[in-house]
């Protein structure tokens, strides 16, 4: 059985904020139990804060990876200039670097791409990814594409928002979706201005 880290619990909270917050926890803990605790007891005291300064490490590790402000801009404006053609072969050598075998699929379904990586499929729907929003019918077309192929995962990738009943649906059925930034980090080290010119934009 996989266990899975609670969303909102403290730790999975840190995780996501910046890695000073954590840090400035595990100095206040230790300073604390320095100042408050008997002489015999204030080295672990200070290290009473030790666990948030793992989890310190862990965000700033995190975050050190992802793409910067000026990057997740740099590839929006990138791609949403983009015709289909360069923006599915940018996605296509995304997912081969990630290890994954990759099958195109005609346009006018659900998805416009099938994955596998040891034995676990995914399906992809990116033909949209220039849209302002996206809503439940797009996610629906998914879930129903997802479940007649038995595939285990769904990915929609898209730069708008997800609309106020698509984002609660999209969590209910865990479809994963990439947005700016997600998208920006799997791009990352592609040529994205040299495809964008060879495939030309529409």
């Amino acid at each position: 059985m996989k266990l899975k880290m609670a969303k909102n619990s403290l730790f999975a909270i840190l995780l996501r904020s910046s890695w000073w917050i954590s840090l400035a926890l595990a100095v206040a803990l230790g300073l604390a139990g320095v100042a408050l605790l008997p002489a015999d007891y204030r080295i672990a005291g200070a290290l009473s804060g030790f666990p948030f300064a793992v989890i310190s490490a862990m965000a700033a590790w995190r975050q050190w990876k992802l793409p910067s402000a000026a990057r997740i801009d740099e590839t929006r404006d990138a791609v949403s200039q983009m015709a289909w053609p360069a923006f599915s072969a940018l996605l296509e050598q995304a997912f081969v670097r990630d290890g994954y075998r990759v099958k195109a699929v005609k346009a006018g379904g659900a998805h416009d791409f099938e994955l596998e990586r040891q034995g676990r499929r995914m399906l992809v729907s990116a033909r949209r990814w220039k849209s302002a929003q996206t809503g439940l019918e797009a996610l629906r077309a998914l879930q129903a594409a997802r479940q007649a192929a038995d595939v285990a995962d769904a990915l929609l990738i898209g730069l708008g928002d997800l609309s106020e009943t698509a984002r609660p649906f999209a969590a209910q059925q865990q479809i994963a979706v990439w947005q700016a930034a997600e998208i920006a980090q799997a791009l990352k080290g592609l040529p994205l201005k040299g495809l964008a010119l060879k495939h030309g934009a529409r």
